[in-house]
């Protein structure tokens, strides 16, 4: 199973075609490459399943909602899809981003509500090696090279502004990305290079689920 070149041309033409009346005109190049990207969805989510366990694996629609933008462009230039892992002991995300010129596999703990971004915090600043042996790990570091996400220009309210997990915790997300090229999008390897990009998330994903599950005292917080 690949990704056809005519579904990465089909976007660049949409880029700089991004109106109704020309997505109209080639509706049927649209759907060939949406089907492409339905069987891609299931390969890679048949894939992923034979080392981790998902609930759900789930191909963005490519219609904006324009309501509250300023950008009214009524189309994605990209094709998105979300892969979710089951059950409340697993948690992160994999995300895989195909956009000429622009894909990328990604994953992790994007904008946590306030009680997750507490916990991750609180364990980070009690105890940072953990998440640091993980990130420099080098299968990590060849993969993703740095745990990404939005800062903060200081330390959160309520914490040491001076404490050695200074850079962890002005963090507002945690997450990996990884950049393909358009050459290796189309190759007859992208789908296995996408299942190893995703399974170098584990050690991070599974580390996260535990702290995510667990209190300070390593007490389970589920049920």
């Amino acid at each position: 199973m690949k990704i056809q070149p005519a579904t990465l041309q089909f976007l660049a033409d949409l880029s700089v075609n991004n109106n109704r009346e020309w997505f109209q005109a080639n509706k049927g190049r649209y759907e060939a490459a949406q089907e492409n990207m339905k069987q891609f969805v299931r390969a890679v989510e048949s894939a992923l399943n034979e080392t981790d366990h998902l609930e759900n694996a789930t191909l963005f629609r490519i219609y904006r909602d324009v309501r509250f933008s300023r950008d009214k462009l009524p189309y994605k230039n990209n094709f998105g899809m979300g892969f979710s892992r089951a059950t409340k002991r697993l948690r992160g995300g994999y995300y895989l981003h195909i956009e000429p010129g622009a894909s990328f596999a990604g994953g992790g703990f994007w904008q946590p509500n306030a009680e997750d971004l507490k916990r991750i915090r609180d364990e980070f600043v009690a105890d940072d090696k953990s998440i640091r042996q993980i990130i420099a790990d080098p299968v990590f570091q060849q993969y993703f090279g740095a745990l990404r996400g939005d800062e903060l220009k200081t330390a959160p309210r309520g914490y040491d502004k001076d404490g050695p997990a200074l850079d962890l915790i002005r963090k507002k997300s945690f997450t990996v990305h990884r950049p393909f090229t358009d050459k290796e999008v189309t190759g007859d390897n992208f789908l296995q290079e996408v299942k190893r990009t995703f399974e170098a998330m584990r050690p991070y994903f599974d580390y996260m689920s535990m702290v995510l599950t667990t209190d300070l005292n390593g007490e389970s917080l589920l049920d």
